[in-house]
């Protein structure tokens, strides 16, 4: 089990979360930050510091949001597991859903 990151945060990326996470496993992609599902350790202390409640166990993600879920794993097929997301850096990609999503409204 691992939580994931779903579409309000899709061109915010506040990285609020990537601070509180004790084992570093938030990575930041182009448009969007992605928990990898192997590392995630289940703390759940991302959760509530997201601005934009973006953040939710597996097993909890909204309907709307289910193809998140898959978004989020399939992030790190080509990666696999660097053991980090400080020492990766910021990924020079997005998963192809949420790349292909139009531009998200920043404003509300």
């Amino acid at each position: 089990m691992t939580y994931i990151i779903a579409q309000p945060c899709v061109d915010v990326k506040d990285r609020a979360c990537i601070e509180e996470c004790p084992v570093d496993c938030i990575y930041e992609g182009t448009r969007s930050l992605y928990i990898h599902p192997d590392e995630c350790v289940d703390c759940g202390a991302c959760e509530p510091v997201c601005p934009v409640e973006a953040i939710f166990y597996e097993d909890d993600v909204p309907d709307e949001w289910e193809a998140y879920y898959a978004a989020n794993v399939e992030f790190f097929n080509d990666i696999g597991s660097p053991g980090g997301a400080a020492a990766h850096g910021v990924v020079d990609k997005d998963h192809p859903f949420i790349a292909a999503l139009g531009p998200q409204n920043t404003d509300d």
